[in-house]
């Protein structure tokens, strides 16, 4: 629940505008994000948004050109400089503020977030299972929130310090399964920057490292979630071939190994693309 409200709610959902979702969906997503206790989610947004526009430049809040533990945490313990302020204010947000369910959770979220983060994880297993409060207390509030708070923050230093660029070599994201597995899905992060406007923030057909999306596509199964957005196959490969590390063809995904690229692969690929989005 809380990897869906940071990735599926606040990053796919609001801050990218990936595909756009029903009441019911948005209401959920809401209280999934509270239960992450990482501020509210026009606070969440602002900040990423301003990420992506100034990423890794001194107007990005959490700038990986000034180190790992910097971009991980060590911005989470200073105060913004008024530049960085400033330029969050510059960012556009007017959908965000039309949103009555962002809204409604932004105005009251200091007085329900500590109740939904710490309170109700530890007192439902605690009433209704016997279990010790004490540990309830630090596995399902404590051990959760630092578990949960490390895996989204790893995606602004791990996926941007170690790994392959298979889509753009140009820029510091990188593709990192360790990530992926550790965040559900948030670690195919060249591509998340390559084609931010993907639901799918990963290139991948299929699930594998990718829960969140597996989430998205159940939702729209439901009719929850609609006008899901995603990058086409041709698209794709264009920018593989144009700015892409040489990486991509190697990937164990499609279980290459480390065979050459040629023209029947790519073709092999796309063939497999247009089957996948059947």
């Amino acid at each position: 629940m809380s990897s869906h409200g940071t990735a599926v709610g606040a990053h796919r959902l609001w801050a990218h505008r990936t595909f756009k979702a029903k009441l019911p969906l948005e209401i959920v997503l809401a209280v999934d994000q509270t239960l992450t206790f990482q501020t509210d989610i026009y606070e969440w947004v602002r900040d990423h948004r301003l990420h992506h526009k100034h990423s890794d430049t001194d107007y990005d809040p959490h700038n990986a050109s000034r180190g790992f533990f910097y971009s991980h945490i060590g911005w989470l313990m200073c105060k913004k400089s008024p530049q960085l302020i400033q330029k969050g204010k510059e960012i556009d947000l007017s959908d965000l503020l039309q949103n009555r369910v962002v809204m409604f959770q932004r105005k009251y979220y200091w007085y329900i977030a500590p109740f939904i983060a710490f309170v109700i994880p530890a007192a439902v297993p605690w009433y209704f299972w016997n279990e010790a409060f004490v540990i309830s207390w630090h596995v399902c509030s404590m051990l959760r929130y630092v578990y949960t708070l490390h895996a989204t923050c790893s995606v602004n230093s791990a996926a941007h310090k170690w790994g392959t660029k298979p889509f753009d070599r140009n820029i510091r994201p990188v593709e990192t399964m360790f990530v992926a597995h550790l965040s559900f899905g948030e670690g195919f992060h060249n591509y998340h920057h390559t084609f931010p406007w993907d639901y799918k923030a990963a290139e991948l057909g299929n699930y594998f490292g990718n829960l969140n999306t597996a989430f998205i596509d159940l939702m729209a199964k439901i009719g929850w979630a609609y006008d899901l957005k995603w990058a086409s196959p041709d698209m794709v490969m264009k920018r593989v071939l144009r700015t892409g590390d040489g990486s991509w063809n190697k990937s164990s995904i499609w279980g290459w190994g480390d065979k050459d690229m040629d023209e029947e692969d790519v073709k092999m690929v796309q063939d497999n693309w247009k089957t996948i989005a059947k």
